[in-house]
């Protein structure tokens, strides 16, 4: 039986399992190379796991402007708008798999809010 996202272990697994998702995807994993090859995954994995902490279980421990590495990125790579479609894809398809309540609710309407954001800035630069 599913639960709701209730510790940092539960975002955590997430994450690594949406992470996972992301990385053999064969049109999202060239936006990572860079992460992978510096071996900077763990610490970006560790970084996304605070972010959605401080969302869904109201810590504060993400002190970063979460828009900021991803414009930087886009000049680089371009984040075309099917990119935040198939993300948003992996995203909530991760969520079902493995919870269900409140909290997933809540990351899946932020997701949204994000992935619309930054597509309004990406067109925007």
């Amino acid at each position: 039986m599913k639960h709701d996202i209730q510790t940092r272990d539960d975002i955590k697994l997430f994450i690594h399992q949406f992470y996972g998702a992301l990385l053999n995807d064969e049109r999202l994993k060239h936006f990572f190379e860079d992460i992978i090859k510096a071996d900077e995954l763990e610490h970006h994995l560790d970084i996304i796991v605070d972010f959605w902490e401080d969302i869904l279980l109201k810590t504060s421990k993400y002190g970063n402007n979460a828009m900021k590495p991803h414009l930087a990125l886009h000049k680089n790579k371009p984040f075309l708008l099917k990119h935040f479609d198939i993300w948003l894809e992996h995203f909530n398809r991760t969520l079902d798999t493995n919870f269900e309540g409140e909290h997933v609710v809540i990351a899946k309407t932020r997701a949204l809010s994000i992935a619309t954001v930054m597509k309004i800035k990406m067109q925007s630069s």
